[in-house]
């Protein structure tokens, strides 16, 4: 009887008690909150709305500082500058709301985000003085913000044309080398006997630069178009391939032990076990990929296709549009930017279990 008692008590006290391991995300930011003062919780507060001040100071700087050349179009950038400052207020309205809820997520995000938003609006404003304004950085070479945006919307249905050929030639040199790099690494990976003779292949093949292929690939290839479906294949291919091998080799063979006990055949060993367990290092591998994928995707369209993004900045180059040829950059940047944030909530998504227990 004493005993169920001082049980009870040990486990009463220990229900009272938070165990730091378990603690949310959001409890974590509650006790962060608890220890700040009320001046250090209201310059949290003037951090998250830097972005607006800067944003009038760059719009000041436009419309009151006298241009140095001819400027069409001025309202763009005024829409370019308010647009994404509308949608910051919306949210940091909305994340005032969950705050008085109790949710400080949204909010903890935009104060880590503001500075950089903020600095943001003031290289914009620093680089429309010393272009537009003063001439410091010289024209053409380097166009100011609004001319950039002017030559894009000018020139919108060739650069769509271009982006939607870039993607198309990315994807499909990215999806075949990732085939490819699954069954070469996962074979690799389970079978020495398949490895001894790959290895080699892998070694001589993976380090040599794209653009060495090209003159193959004019000789090889029926068209530039294929040809450049294998260079970024290639680059592709031999990430994943390295990256499942190292996945699948450093697996604990205590697993496909235990696995074999129960009756597993070699399939299920593979599909079960080594897939499993390599995923993460999958997943790294085909990100990397992504990013071989993209170097050799702009090496081939400006050595050689004859559209698509690179395309399009070789031919604004050369006839010294770059103001295009900077809108096409800026386009690059984004499409990239896009397909690598898309990979990496495909890896949060398939890798959740592994975040929970990280949080753990």
């Amino acid at each position: 009887m004493g005993f169920r008692k001082e049980n009870r008590r040990h486990r009463t006290a220990s229900e009272e008690i938070d165990i730091p391991g378990t603690l949310t995300r959001q409890q974590l930011f509650a006790l962060e909150q608890k220890d700040k003062t009320p001046a250090r919780r209201a310059w949290d507060l003037c951090v998250t709305l830097f972005p607006a001040p800067a944003c009038a100071a760059a719009l000041l700087e436009y419309g009151y500082i006298p241009d140095k050349y001819s400027n069409a179009y001025p309202w763009r950038y005024v829409i370019f500058l308010l647009i994404p400052l509308a949608v910051y207020l919306c949210v940091w309205i909305v994340s005032r709301v969950r705050c008085a809820k109790g949710d400080r997520t949204l909010y903890e995000k935009l104060l880590y985000k503001a500075p950089l938003y903020t600095a943001i609006y003031l290289f914009l404003l620093l680089f429309d003085v010393l272009t537009l304004k003063t001439g410091k950085l010289m024209y053409p070479f380097i166009p100011w913000v609004n001319d950039i945006i002017n030559a894009a919307l000018g020139d919108w249905n060739m650069l769509l044309k271009s982006t939607l050929f870039s993607l198309r030639l990315l994807f499909l040199g990215y999806f075949w080398g990732v085939g490819v790099g699954l069954i070469t690494g996962i074979a690799c990976g389970y079978s020495s006997r398949i490895h001894y003779w790959i290895s080699p292949l892998i070694k001589i093949l993976g380090p040599i630069p794209v653009a060495t292929w090209l003159p193959l690939i004019m000789l090889l290839f029926p068209s530039l178009f294929s040809g450049s479906v294998f260079i970024i294949a290639l680059g592709t291919w031999f990430s994943v391939t390295i990256a499942t091998i190292t996945g699948i080799s450093n697996i604990d063979r205590a697993y496909f032990d235990a696995a074999r006990i129960l009756g597993a055949r070699e399939r299920q060993l593979v599909l079960h076990v080594a897939i499993p367990h390599a995923m993460p290092n999958i997943l790294q591998g085909m990100t990397q990929g992504m990013n071989s994928a993209c170097i050799a995707l702009m090496v081939a369209e400006m050595l050689g296709v004859e559209a698509g993004l690179g395309w399009y900045i070789t031919w604004a180059k050369a006839w010294a549009m770059y103001n295009r040829m900077f809108a096409a950059i800026i386009v690059i940047c984004i499409i990239f930017n896009g397909v690598t944030r898309m990979l990496d909530f495909i890896r949060r998504r398939a890798l959740r279990w592994q975040i929970g227990v990280t949080r753990t």
